[in-house]
């Protein structure tokens, strides 16, 4: 079994974060989504495996495959998450959204997708 296979079970053991899985609440929009997610993986790529892309709709598609140099992947954390990333530490420092693909994964997290960025437009 995968690690995206074992973190999509929905047994008790998957869900406590004691097996490497991580439960990650999304807000985007009005909903709230939760996901389940290897802990560890860079954030943005458990949004886009559960469908819920960081990116506008420009983009989706003009972006930097999650390097951390566009800056186009930008999520608000709704925790306190001390910063790695240079770009991470300049955004919380001045209250930017965080780089999602310089953010590991940690069960508890809580994430917004932005619905409107200044530069890169909405997301639909």
């Amino acid at each position: 079994m995968s690690d995206a296979e074992r973190c999509d079970d929905d047994s008790d053991e998957s869900a406590s974060g004691d097996d490497g899985c991580a439960r990650v609440v999304v807000e985007h929009g009005e909903d709230t989504t939760e996901i389940a997610a290897t802990a560890g993986e860079p954030l943005r790529d458990a949004l886009l495996a559960a469908g819920l892309s960081p990116y506008s709709t420009v983009t989706a598609r003009a972006n930097c495959g999650g390097r951390g140099l566009c800056a186009t992947c930008g999520v608000r954390l709704r925790d306190s998450r001390e910063p790695e990333h240079w770009h991470d530490r300049l955004a919380a420092r001045f209250g930017y959204p965080r780089l999602s693909c310089q953010l590991s994964v940690e069960d508890g997290m809580v994430v917004e997708l932005l619905p409107e960025k200044r530069v890169w437009g909405g997301r639909e």
